[in-house]
C-alpha cells in the first residue's frame, strides 16, 4: 500500500545541518499495524507528513498504492487515503458540535447530505462517541478529543490512519481508550502508523520501524526489537519495563528471557516460576495502605509554618451563569519546604486549576493560598513578589519562548526585577548552566532548538527569578526517553542541590513513583488522596475507576506476590523488583 524508495527530504534553510530524511527506503503492505520509534528529531514526523503529501520529497519517491504523492493529479486522492491524526486534538477540531466537526471533511468531498449524516454516526459509533455527538468538543476530556479527531479522519473513508503521538498529553484512562480505538479499526482492515514514545503501546504493534537520525536503523517485530536493550539505549530510546526488567535480571545473572514484553508473559517464564515456586520466610514489607482521602493528613515536620498553606479551596468557571463549572471545591493541602510533591489526577481533575491559584493567576472563589505565611490576594502589591518566589511552567513550556535569542528570553523576568545588568548577567548564566544549556546557546533563536531543549530553556526563564517553589506541568509530555530523563534529572537536582520546593504535575505514573516522596491525587475537583507512593498506588482499583493507573512494575509485583508471597506489594519501581527477585535467587543459593 505504502512505498518509500530512496527520499531525502531537507527543511528550507537548514543549511549545513543534517537532513531530516536521509535515503528512506521501506514499504508497509494493506492492514498493517506499524509503530515508528525515534528520538526527537530522528525524522519520524516528516517522514509520517510524506505519507499523505503534506510533504514531498526533494529525492526519492513515495508511492501511496502505486500514485506518487508529488503528481497534483493524484494530491486529494492521496490524502483522502491515508488520514493523519495530530498530538493535540484541539489542534483538529474546528466546530462548535461534535457531529458538525465529523461532517466537516465529507462536506468537502462534495458528499450528499444523507450519506454524510449515515458516515457520522457509523463513526462516532466506531471510535465509541455516539452519546456525546451533541456535545461541544472544548467540554470533552482529551482521550474523548483524541477520538473525535479519528472519527473526523475516519469520516473521509481512509484505508489508511497515520497519528503523530496521538496521546502525548493524555492520562492513562486517555491513552487507553485511544489504543483501543486503533487496534479495533486494525481488526477491521484499516491500515495503521503509529508514532509514539511509550514503549507499551508499540509492543501492540504487529511491527515497530525504529529511526535514528533521519535513516530507518531497525526493523522487525515488537520482540525483535525490544529484546535489543543496549541497541535501543545507543538510539536513545527505552524499552517497555518488564523487558527492561528481564534485561536487569538476565545480566545480573538469572535465565529469564529475554523478549518478554507483558507482566504476564514475565510472571510464566519458566525461571521466574521456578523461582517463586520455592517457599520463602521473608516477610511482606507492604506498608499500612490507610489513606485518608479527607482533608491533608501530611502533618509540617518542621516547627515552622508550610511553605504552602491551601485552606477550604473552591473554584468555580464562569460563576452565576449558564456555563458555571465548578473546578475546585473545599481543598485544603499543606506543603512544606524542600518538599518535592507530585500532583496527579485524570484530565480535567483540576490539576492546572489548582497551581494557577499558586501565583495569583487564577483568584479563589472561596477559600485562601497562603504562600511563606502571606495571603496572595490580600493586596495586589503583593502579588508581584509571589510571583517571583513561585516559578509556573506551563504544560507546553516552548510556548513560552518568544524572544530572538535564548540568553534575552531567559534575561526577560530578571530584568523586570530592578536587577542591574551585572546581576541579571549572573542570574541568566547560571539558570542555563543548571539546565545544562551552555554559552553556545546563548545567541541561537529558541525556535531553532530540540524539544528537549526548549523545555529547558524555558525552565532557565523561571529559576533565573530565583524563585522558592517551581511548579511544573507535565515538563516531560511528549520527549522521547533521553530527553525526558534529562528533565526530570534536570528537576531532581534543582530539588536536591538548589534545595527548591517542586511540585509536579504529571500523567505518568512511573515518574511520579520514582521521583517523589508524596503524592496528591485529585479527582473530579476534590482530594482524594495525600500518601507516599506506596500508599497511594496500593489503591490500585480505585485509580483505575478514576481514569489513572500504577506502575508497569506495581502491577507486576501484585501479580507475582500472589505466586508468592515473599514479594512485597509496595514496589514501584524496576530497581526494587529488580532487587527483591534477586534476593529470592540468592537465598536459594544460601547466600545471604
Amino acid at each position: 500500500m505504502i512505498k518509500t524508495e530512496n527520499i531525502h527530504f531537507a527543511y528550507a534553510g537548514e543549511g549545513d545541518t543534517p537532513q531530516a530524511l536521509k535515503g528512506i527506503t521501506t514499504s508497509i503492505a494493506a492492514g498493517e499495524f506499524v509503530a515508528v520509534l525515534g528520538h526527537n528529531g530522528s525524522g519520524k514526523s516528516t517522514l509520517a507528513r510524506h505519507l499523505n503529501a503534506l510533504l514531498a520529497p526533494s529525492q526519492g519517491v513515495v508511492w501511496i498504492n502505486g500514485k506518487d504523492t508529488t503528481s497534483m493529479a493524484h494530491l486529494w486522492e492521496i490524502r483522502q487515503t491515508v488520514g493523519m491524526v495530530f498530538q493535540n486534538p484541539d489542534n483538529q477540531l474546528i466546530a462548535t458540535v461534535v457531529e458538525e466537526d465529523v461532517a466537516f471533511g465529507p462536506e468537502n468531498l462534495g458528499i450528499p447530505p444523507q450519506q454524510i449524516r449515515e458516515t457520522v454516526d457509523e463513526m462516532l459509533g466506531i471510535v465509541g462517541m455516539s452519546e456525546f455527538a451533541s456535545a461541544a468538543p472544548h467540554n470533552l476530556s482529551g482521550g474523548q478529543k483524541q477520538r473525535v479527531a479519528i472519527a473526523g479522519v475516519l469520516a473521509m473513508r481512509p484505508s489508511c490512519i497515520v497519528l503523530d503521538e496521538p496521546t502525548a498529553m493524555l492520562d492513562p484512562s486517555g491513552r487507553r481508550e485511544v489504543i483501543s480505538t486503533i487496534k479495533t479499526l486494525n481488526d477491521e482492515g484499516i491500515t495503521i502508523i503509529l508514532i509514539t514514545h511509550f514503549m507499551e503501546e508499540a509492543a501492540h504493534a504487529k511491527r515497530v520501524i525504529v529511526m535514528h537520525e533521519g535513516e530507518v536503523v531497525l526493523d522487525s517485530d515488537p520482540r525483535g526489537v525490544f529484546s535489543q536493550v543496549e541497541t535501543m539505549t545507543r538510539y536513545e530510546l527505552a524499552v517497555p519495563p518488564v523487558t527492561a526488567l528481564a534485561h536487569m535480571l538476565r545480566e545480573a545473572g538469572l535465565d529469564v528471557a529475554g523478549d518478554i514484553l507483558t507482566v504476564d508473559e514475565f510472571a510464566a517464564d519458566k525461571t521466574i516460576q521456578a523461582l517463586l515456586a520455592t517457599p520463602h520466610d521473608y516477610p511482606s514489607q507492604a506498608s499500612d495502605i490507610s489513606i485518608s482521602s479527607h482533608a491533608n493528613p501530611n502533618q509540617n515536620s518542621n516547627e515552622t509554618a508550610p511553605i504552602i498553606q491551601i485552606k477550604a479551596l473552591s473554584h468555580i468557571y464562569s460563576q452565576g451563569s449558564v456555563f458555571e463549572r465548578t473546578a475546585l471545591s473545599d481543598i485544603n493541602l499543606n506543603i512544606n519546604q524542600g518538599e518535592m510533591v507530585a500532583l496527579i489526577g485524570h484530565t480535567g481533575s483540576g490539576k492546572s486549576t489548582l497551581i494557577q491559584h499558586l501565583n495569583g493567576l487564577l483568584k479563589p472563589s472561596m477559600g485562601q493560598v497562603i504562600i511563606q505565611g502571606e495571603d496572595i490576594q490580600v493586596g495586589k502589591s503583593n502579588l508581584k513578589a509571589i510571583r517571583q518566589k513561585v516559578g509556573l511552567v506551563f504544560q507546553y513550556p516552548e510556548h513560552q519562548l518568544f524572544e530572538s535569542t535564548i540568553y534575552k528570553d531567559v534575561a526577560f523576568g530578571p530584568t523586570r526585577m530592578g536587577l542591574t545588568e551585572a546581576e541579571i548577567d549572573e542570574h541568566v548564566r547560571q539558570a542555563l548552566t543548571t539546565v545544562g544549556l551552555g554559552e553556545e546557546f546563548y545567541e541561537k533563536s529558541p525556535f531553532e532548538l530540540s524539544g528537549g531543549q526548549k523545555r529547558r530553556a524555558a525552565i532557565a526563564g523561571v529559576l533565573a527569578m530565583r524563585p522558592s517553589i517551581l511548579v511544573l506541568d507535565e515538563p516531560a509530555a511528549g520527549l522521547d526517553p533521553k530527553g525526558r530523563d534529562e528533565i526530570l534529572a534536570q528537576i531532581k537536582y534543582m530539588h536536591e542541590v538548589m534545595g527548591l520546593t517542586v511540585i509536579l504535575v504529571s500523567h505518568s505514573m512511573d515518574d511520579a513513583a520514582r521521583l517523589t516522596d508524596r503524592i496528591v491525587v485529585l479527582n473530579q475537583g476534590k482530594l482524594l488522596y495525600d500518601g507516599t507512593p506506596s500508599k497511594v498506588f496500593a489503591q490500585a482499583e480505585k485509580l483505575t475507576q478514576i481514569g489513572l493507573d500504577i506502575p508497569q512494575m506495581s502491577h507486576l509485583a501484585t501479580r507475582l506476590g500472589m505466586l508468592n508471597k515473599a514479594i512485597p506489594q509496595d514496589i514501584f519501581t524496576i530497581e526494587g523488583l529488580a532487587s527483591t527477585i534477586m534476593g529470592l535467587s540468592l537465598k536459594d543459593k544460601g547466600i545471604k
